[in-house]
C-alpha cells in the first residue's frame, strides 16, 4: 500500500462518504424508495437522514481538509479509522442479529478494507516520520 499515496486513502472515502450523504438526505421521500424500497414519509425520520447527511458532509469535508492541510491528515485519518470502524461493527452485528444484506453486505466489506487501510496509513507514516527525526 504504501506505493499509493498517502492521501489516497482519506480522498476515497471522502469520495464515497459524500455521495452517500446525498443518497440519504437530499431527497429521502424519493431515493432511499428507489435504491432500498422504503419508503421515508415521517417528518421526524426525515430529520433523521437529513442529520446523517450533516454528519457525513462533515466527516467527508474534514478528511479532505487533512489531504490538502499535512497537520490534519493524522487526526483525519483516526478520524476516518473511527467512523469506517463504527460502521463496519454496526454493520456486522447486524449481519449477525438480521441476516446478511446484499445492499449493505458488500457496503460492510469496503468500509472494513478502509478501516485496516487507514490502520496501516497510521502506522506506517507515523513510524515513518518517526525513524526520519532520529
Amino acid at each position: 500500500m504504501s506505493k499509493l499515496p498517502k492521501q489516497a486513502h482519506l480522498i476515497l472515502s471522502a469520495s464515497i462518504v459524500i455521495v452517500m450523504a446525498f443518497v440519504y438526505g437530499a431527497n429521502p421521500s424519493v431515493i432511499l424508495f428507489d435504491i432500498f424500497g422504503f419508503k421515508v414519509q415521517d417528518l421526524e425520520l426525515k430529520n433523521i437522514f437529513r442529520a446523517i447527511m450533516g454528519v457525513y458532509l462533515a466527516l467527508g469535508v474534514y478528511w479532505l481538509y487533512g489531504v490538502v492541510k499535512p497537520m490534519h491528515w493524522e487526526r483525519a485519518t483516526l478520524f476516518n479509522v473511527l467512523f469506517m470502524g463504527g460502521l463496519t461493527a454496526g454493520r456486522l452485528i447486524s449481519t449477525l442479529l438480521d441476516g446478511w444484506s446484499p445492499q449493505y453486505g458488500l457496503g460492510m466489506i469496503g468500509e472494513a478494507i478502509l478501516t485496516v487501510w487507514g490502520l496501516w496509513n497510521l502506522n506506517y507514516y507515523t513510524q515513518k516520520n518517526l525513524r526520519s527525526r532520529s
